[in-house]
Protein backbone atom coordinates (compact mmCIF):
# COMPACT_ATOMS: atom_id res chain seq x y z
CA UNK A 1 0.00 0.00 0.00
CA UNK A 2 1.30 3.47 -0.81
CA UNK A 3 0.29 7.29 -1.61
CA UNK A 4 1.17 8.25 -5.14
CA UNK A 5 1.04 11.85 -4.22
CA UNK A 6 4.85 13.16 -3.88
CA UNK A 7 4.05 15.14 -0.90
CA UNK A 8 2.29 13.16 1.55
CA UNK A 9 4.49 9.94 0.18
CA UNK A 10 7.76 11.33 1.32
CA UNK A 11 5.89 12.53 4.44
CA UNK A 12 4.05 9.12 5.37
CA UNK A 13 6.84 6.66 3.63
CA UNK A 14 7.92 5.88 6.76
CA UNK A 15 5.20 5.50 8.73
CA UNK A 16 3.75 2.95 5.49
CA UNK A 17 6.68 0.82 5.67
CA UNK A 18 6.00 -0.14 9.91
CA UNK A 19 5.74 -3.59 10.73
CA UNK A 20 1.84 -2.81 11.90
CA UNK A 21 1.05 -1.51 8.27
CA UNK A 22 2.95 -4.49 6.88
CA UNK A 23 0.68 -6.67 8.92
CA UNK A 24 -2.31 -4.46 7.73
CA UNK A 25 -1.72 -4.69 4.17
CA UNK A 26 -1.66 -8.80 4.40
CA UNK A 27 -4.60 -8.79 6.60
CA UNK A 28 -6.47 -6.90 3.20
CA UNK A 29 -5.10 -9.16 0.90
CA UNK A 30 -5.72 -12.23 2.95
CA UNK A 31 -9.12 -11.40 3.42
CA UNK A 32 -9.61 -10.55 -0.29
CA UNK A 33 -8.20 -14.05 -0.89
CA UNK A 34 -11.08 -15.43 0.75
CA UNK A 35 -13.46 -13.87 -1.32
CA UNK A 36 -14.24 -10.95 1.05
CA UNK A 37 -15.58 -8.20 -0.54
CA UNK A 38 -14.06 -4.92 1.42
CA UNK A 39 -14.59 -1.28 0.39
CA UNK A 40 -13.55 0.97 -0.80
CA UNK A 41 -11.60 -0.75 -3.94
CA UNK A 42 -8.08 -1.03 -3.47
CA UNK A 43 -6.87 1.98 -5.75
CA UNK A 44 -9.00 4.33 -3.76
CA UNK A 45 -7.77 3.44 -0.11
CA UNK A 46 -5.72 7.16 -0.05
CA UNK A 47 -7.86 8.61 -2.39
CA UNK A 48 -8.28 11.83 -0.02
CA UNK A 49 -4.53 11.86 -0.45
CA UNK A 50 -4.20 11.97 -3.66
CA UNK A 51 -7.22 14.68 -4.51
CA UNK A 52 -5.91 17.29 -1.75
CA UNK A 53 -1.84 17.67 -1.78
CA UNK A 54 -0.08 18.08 1.95
CA UNK A 55 0.90 21.53 1.05
CA UNK A 56 -2.53 22.12 -0.34
CA UNK A 57 -5.04 20.89 2.35
CA UNK A 58 -6.71 23.54 3.73
CA UNK A 59 -9.26 22.19 5.98
CA UNK A 60 -9.31 18.57 7.53
CA UNK A 61 -12.72 16.72 8.19
CA UNK A 62 -12.76 13.64 10.62
CA UNK A 63 -14.77 10.44 9.89
CA UNK A 64 -15.16 7.24 11.01
CA UNK A 65 -14.90 4.57 8.31
CA UNK A 66 -16.14 4.06 5.04
CA UNK A 67 -19.67 3.31 3.87
CA UNK A 68 -19.83 -0.68 4.08
CA UNK A 69 -22.87 -0.66 0.91
CA UNK A 70 -22.14 -1.61 -2.36
CA UNK A 71 -20.75 1.57 -4.84
CA UNK A 72 -20.62 3.75 -1.86
CA UNK A 73 -17.05 4.28 -0.42
CA UNK A 74 -14.39 5.95 -2.55
CA UNK A 75 -11.91 7.26 0.03
CA UNK A 76 -13.41 10.36 0.99
CA UNK A 77 -15.40 10.57 4.54
CA UNK A 78 -19.17 11.40 4.38
CA UNK A 79 -19.00 11.44 0.12
CA UNK A 80 -20.23 8.32 -1.67
CA UNK A 81 -20.21 7.95 -5.36
CA UNK A 82 -21.86 9.01 -8.14
CA UNK A 83 -25.82 7.91 -8.77
CA UNK A 84 -25.72 6.25 -5.06
CA UNK A 85 -28.24 7.05 -2.84
CA UNK A 86 -27.05 10.26 -0.85
CA UNK A 87 -26.70 9.17 2.92
CA UNK A 88 -28.80 10.56 5.64
CA UNK A 89 -25.57 12.14 7.56
CA UNK A 90 -24.77 13.57 4.21
CA UNK A 91 -28.29 14.95 3.37
CA UNK A 92 -27.80 16.87 6.95
CA UNK A 93 -24.81 18.89 5.92
CA UNK A 94 -26.12 19.52 2.84
CA UNK A 95 -29.21 20.70 4.72
CA UNK A 96 -26.57 22.85 6.98
CA UNK A 97 -24.77 23.99 3.94
CA UNK A 98 -27.88 25.52 2.25
CA UNK A 99 -29.22 27.19 5.99
CA UNK A 100 -25.53 28.73 6.30
CA UNK A 101 -24.89 29.59 2.95
CA UNK A 102 -28.07 29.48 1.07
CA UNK A 103 -26.75 27.08 -1.43
CA UNK A 104 -28.92 24.62 -2.54
CA UNK A 105 -27.92 20.48 -2.07
CA UNK A 106 -27.60 18.55 -5.21
CA UNK A 107 -28.58 15.15 -6.05
CA UNK A 108 -25.53 13.74 -5.53
CA UNK A 109 -22.95 12.94 -2.69
CA UNK A 110 -19.61 13.06 -4.09
CA UNK A 111 -17.29 15.72 -2.58
CA UNK A 112 -14.79 15.40 -4.66
CA UNK A 113 -15.04 18.86 -5.69
CA UNK A 114 -14.50 19.85 -1.68
CA UNK A 115 -11.28 17.58 -1.75
CA UNK A 116 -9.64 18.95 -4.69
CA UNK A 117 -10.09 22.58 -2.98
CA UNK A 118 -7.90 21.40 -0.14
CA UNK A 119 -10.25 19.55 1.76
CA UNK A 120 -8.67 16.38 3.29
CA UNK A 121 -11.75 14.17 3.97
CA UNK A 122 -10.23 11.49 6.27
CA UNK A 123 -11.83 8.57 7.62
CA UNK A 124 -10.36 7.33 10.93
CA UNK A 125 -9.96 4.08 9.59
CA UNK A 126 -9.70 3.37 5.36
CA UNK A 127 -11.17 0.49 4.72
CA UNK A 128 -14.64 -1.88 5.41
CA UNK A 129 -15.93 -5.24 4.66
CA UNK A 130 -19.23 -5.51 2.69
CA UNK A 131 -22.60 -5.15 5.55
CA UNK A 132 -19.84 -5.35 8.43
CA UNK A 133 -19.41 -1.27 9.96
CA UNK A 134 -16.14 -1.05 11.51
CA UNK A 135 -15.18 -4.28 10.78
CA UNK A 136 -11.20 -3.36 10.61
CA UNK A 137 -11.43 -1.26 13.26
CA UNK A 138 -8.20 -1.94 15.91
CA UNK A 139 -6.36 -3.34 12.81
CA UNK A 140 -3.67 -0.67 12.21
CA UNK A 141 -5.68 1.78 10.65
CA UNK A 142 -6.39 4.03 13.76
CA UNK A 143 -2.09 4.58 14.53
CA UNK A 144 -1.77 5.52 10.53
CA UNK A 145 -4.72 8.21 10.38
CA UNK A 146 -3.49 9.40 14.57
CA UNK A 147 0.60 9.62 12.68
CA UNK A 148 -1.62 11.91 9.78
CA UNK A 149 -3.16 14.58 12.39
CA UNK A 150 0.04 14.67 13.86
CA UNK A 151 1.89 15.57 10.68
CA UNK A 152 -0.89 18.12 9.92
CA UNK A 153 -1.00 19.58 13.76
CA UNK A 154 2.63 20.29 12.87
CA UNK A 155 2.50 22.38 9.65
CA UNK A 156 3.60 25.61 10.13
CA UNK A 157 0.59 27.04 8.42
CA UNK A 158 -2.80 27.31 10.63
CA UNK A 159 -5.52 25.02 9.38
CA UNK A 160 -9.22 24.03 10.46
CA UNK A 161 -10.31 20.76 11.63
CA UNK A 162 -13.64 19.83 11.52
CA UNK A 163 -14.67 17.29 14.41
CA UNK A 164 -18.16 16.07 14.05
CA UNK A 165 -19.18 13.80 16.64
CA UNK A 166 -17.78 12.04 19.89
CA UNK A 167 -15.56 9.64 17.82
CA UNK A 168 -13.61 12.53 15.50
CA UNK A 169 -13.34 15.07 19.37
CA UNK A 170 -11.44 12.00 20.61
CA UNK A 171 -9.35 11.42 17.85
CA UNK A 172 -8.43 15.15 17.30
CA UNK A 173 -7.16 16.02 21.17
CA UNK A 174 -3.66 16.19 20.14
CA UNK A 175 -4.80 18.96 17.81
CA UNK A 176 -3.25 22.52 18.93
CA UNK A 177 -6.22 25.15 19.44
CA UNK A 178 -3.85 27.98 19.24
CA UNK A 179 -2.48 27.56 16.11
CA UNK A 180 -5.18 26.26 14.24
CA UNK A 181 -9.24 26.24 14.10
CA UNK A 182 -10.63 23.63 15.58
CA UNK A 183 -14.80 23.60 14.69
CA UNK A 184 -16.75 20.52 16.43
CA UNK A 185 -20.60 20.53 16.91
CA UNK A 186 -22.69 16.89 17.55
CA UNK A 187 -22.52 14.23 14.55
CA UNK A 188 -24.64 15.14 11.73
CA UNK A 189 -26.43 11.93 11.84
CA UNK A 190 -29.82 11.84 12.14
CA UNK A 191 -29.76 10.48 15.96
CA UNK A 192 -27.90 13.75 16.53
CA UNK A 193 -28.05 16.36 14.04
CA UNK A 194 -30.84 18.16 16.21
CA UNK A 195 -28.62 18.46 19.02
CA UNK A 196 -26.50 21.49 17.92
CA UNK A 197 -25.36 20.21 14.62
CA UNK A 198 -27.84 22.15 12.71
CA UNK A 199 -27.33 26.30 13.05
CA UNK A 200 -23.51 25.79 14.18
CA UNK A 201 -22.82 27.46 10.42
CA UNK A 202 -18.90 25.20 9.85
CA UNK A 203 -19.24 26.33 6.31
CA UNK A 204 -19.36 30.46 6.97
CA UNK A 205 -17.06 30.07 9.97
CA UNK A 206 -14.16 28.41 7.30
CA UNK A 207 -14.49 30.92 5.11
CA UNK A 208 -14.24 33.54 7.48
CA UNK A 209 -10.94 31.76 8.60
CA UNK A 210 -9.30 31.52 5.73
CA UNK A 211 -9.88 34.85 4.19
CA UNK A 212 -8.66 36.10 7.81
CA UNK A 213 -5.26 34.00 7.02
CA UNK A 214 -5.32 35.28 3.81
CA UNK A 215 -6.14 32.22 1.83
CA UNK A 216 -9.00 31.46 -0.85
CA UNK A 217 -11.69 30.21 0.60
CA UNK A 218 -13.59 27.12 -0.61
CA UNK A 219 -16.59 27.19 -2.75
CA UNK A 220 -19.11 24.93 -1.26
CA UNK A 221 -21.49 24.69 -4.27
CA UNK A 222 -20.65 21.38 -5.78
CA UNK A 223 -20.94 20.79 -9.08
CA UNK A 224 -24.21 19.01 -10.52
CA UNK A 225 -22.42 15.62 -12.25
CA UNK A 226 -24.07 14.73 -15.43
Amino acid sequence: MTIKEKKWHAALATELAQPYMRTLSTFLRNEKKMGKVLYPNFKEIFNAFELAPLNKVKVVIIGQDPYHGPNQAHGLCFSVQKGVTVPPSLVNIYKELEDDLKIKPVKHGDLTAWAKQGILLLNSVLTVEQAKPAAHQNRGWEKFTDKVIELLNKENRPLVFVLWGSYAQQKGKMIDRNKHLVLHSVHPSPLSAYRGFFGSKPFSQINEYLIKQKQTPIDWKLPELS
